[in-house]
Parts: structure tokens; C-alpha cells; sequence
């Protein structure tokens, strides 16, 4: 993610002992407080949006993807999906 293009702002107010945890995590990773609190957020988000998928479907149904799965890659489908932009992009 590029952090010098600013669209929009973000406020958030912290309790003091937090703030200097952000901001000792922050010195650490060499990064600024905001790029640092942008890339933990951002990393819990997508974290979170990926873990939320559940597939349930009954037995014939999952035979049927367990054989899409196991067929060869149909590459022009494939490119189409890689070219796409990620939600969280």
C-alpha cells in the first residue's frame, strides 16, 4: 500500500499507555505511528475477511467441487480472477 497518497483522515482517541505501545511497536518496526497503526489494521481486516468464508454444502455437492478442484486450471478463467482487485485494495 502506497502511505503518501492521503484520501481521507481517521481519527481515534487512545488511553496514553496504548498510544506509547503504538508508538514504541511503531519505533521498532521503523515505520511512523500512522503507517503502523494503517498496516495492523489493514493486516487484522483482511485476517478477518479471509477467515470468515464457510462453505457448507451436502455430499453430492461437495463431490462436485472436489472434482472442479482436481480438474485442470482453465488458465484464461484464472487470469481473469488474478487480474481482479482484492476488496481490501
Amino acid at each position: 500500500m502506497n502511505s503518501t497518497v492521503k484520501e481521507s483522515v481517521i481519527n481515534i482517541r487512545a488511553p496514553t499507555a496504548r498510544r506509547t505501545l503504538i508508538d514504541h511497536g511503531a519505533k521498532i518496526a521503523g515505520k511512523t505511528r500512522t503507517d503502523f497503526m494503517l498496516d495492523a489494521a489493514c493486516e487484522k481486516a483482511e485476517e478477518l475477511l479471509l477467515d470468515r468464508t464457510l462453505f457448507v454444502v451436502d455430499t453430492e455437492r461437495f463431490e462436485r467441487f472436489q472434482q472442479l478442484l482436481d480438474a485442470p486450471v482453465n488458465r484464461d478463467a484464472f487470469d481473469r480472477l488474478m487480474s481482479r482487485k482484492a476488496p481490501w485494495d
